[in-house]
C-alpha cells in the first residue's frame, strides 16, 4: 500500500514558478514592443511636429514653414500642446502594450495606470493667419517741380524812374 508520500513523490504539485516561462516570453514581447513605441504629433497649423518616446521624453522636434511667422511665444505654446498630445498618445500605447503581460484588469495595470500621469490636453488655440495690412510707405518723392520761369519783364533802368541818369541832367 503507497504511503501517501510515495504519491506526492509522484504527482508532485506545481511550483509557483511553472507559469513563469509564458510570463517571461510575454514581458520580452513587450520589452521588445516598448523599444518601438513612440508617438508623434502635430499642431493644427502644420508648424510643429513633435515626437516622444514612452516616458514622453522628447525624441525629436521639428518645425514646418508656418513657424516662421508664428511670434515666438505663440511657437512655444504650439510645441508645449503638440508634446502633450504626444506624451498622452505614448502612455496609452504604454498600457496597451503591458495589459496583455500584468492583465488587462489586474491591481497590476491598475496601479500602471496610476502611475502614468495623463496630462490636460490644451485646447490648441484656432490659429487665425497673420493679417498682413499694406501701409503704403511714403516713398522718396522727388521734390515738386519748380514753379514755371516766366520770362524776365525788362526792368526799367533805375535812372529811368528819376528822368534819366542824374549826370545828364542839365548839361
Amino acid at each position: 500500500m503507497p504511503s501517501p508520500d510515495s504519491e506526492v513523490a509522484v504527482n508532485p504539485p506545481e511550483p509557483p514558478s511553472a507559469g513563469m516561462p509564458d510570463i517571461a516570453r510575454r514581458a520580452a514581447e513587450a520589452k521588445a514592443r516598448l523599444e518601438r513605441v513612440s508617438a508623434t504629433a502635430s499642431s493644427a497649423d502644420g508648424a510643429v511636429t513633435v515626437t516622444v518616446n514612452t516616458s514622453g521624453a522628447l525624441q525629436e522636434l521639428t518645425f514646418g514653414p508656418r513657424a516662421d511667422e508664428l511670434p515666438r511665444a505663440r511657437l512655444a505654446q504650439a510645441v508645449l500642446a503638440a508634446a502633450k498630445r504626444a506624451q498622452v498618445d505614448a502612455a496609452q500605447q504604454l498600457a496597451a502594450v503591458m495589459a496583455p503581460v500584468i492583465g488587462a484588469d489586474s491591481d497590476a495595470m491598475h496601479f500602471l495606470r496610476e502611475q502614468i500621469p495623463t496630462p490636460e490636453l490644451p485646447e490648441e488655440e484656432q490659429v487665425t493667419p497673420p493679417r498682413w495690412e499694406f501701409t503704403e510707405t511714403p516713398r522718396e518723392t522727388p521734390p515738386p517741380p519748380p514753379p514755371p520761369v516766366r520770362p524776365a519783364r525788362p526792368r526799367p533802368d533805375d535812372d529811368e524812374d528819376f528822368g534819366g541818369p542824374i549826370l545828364r541832367r542839365g548839361l
